[in-house]
């Protein structure tokens, strides 16, 4: 590839529709709008969703379900996941420089995977199976406030 052979993208070179100049335009006195009717009419505008009268499909789809408006959100990090960083005490913060968790919400420890070493677990939430499993390997887990 070389400049010789650089062409511009489809469409990059195109010219706006100028409407309304003229017959000999091919877009004059309806300026491309028909003849009568909502959408010809200067100033019409339909709301976004408007679908002539028919019932929006936005309206026609079944609803369910709620959205809790106080659900709390956790950050959910597996056993096998904290075995893996290889360190003694973990805290969110310590998982967050890891990379492990991303965002600032609350941290909760399932029982997924085993532990092999004793560690110091410091997070907002633990499943019962992880503080069994911190516990029996010799282990602390401190909840958060």
């Amino acid at each position: 590839m070389n400049l010789s052979n650089i062409r511009a993208p489809k469409k990059a070179t195109e010219k706006r529709k100028r409407v309304g100049r003229g017959m000999g335009s091919g877009m004059g006195k309806t300026s491309t709008r028909g003849h009568k009717g909502q959408r010809s009419r200067t100033g019409s505008r339909m709301i976004r969703g408007f679908e002539g009268g028919q019932m929006p499909l936005h309206r026609r789809m079944p609803k369910r379900g709620f959205t809790n408006i106080f659900r709390k959100e956790f950050n959910i990090v597996s056993l096998e996941r904290l075995a893996a960083l290889g360190e003694t005490i973990v805290t969110p913060d310590v998982l967050r420089k890891a990379g492990v968790i991303k965002t600032k919400h609350p941290v909760k420890i399932l029982g997924d995977g085993e532990l092999k070493s004793a560690i110091t677990v410091h997070a907002h939430k633990f499943s019962k199976s992880a503080q069994e499993k911190i516990t029996k390997a010799g282990g602390k887990f401190e909840v958060l406030q």
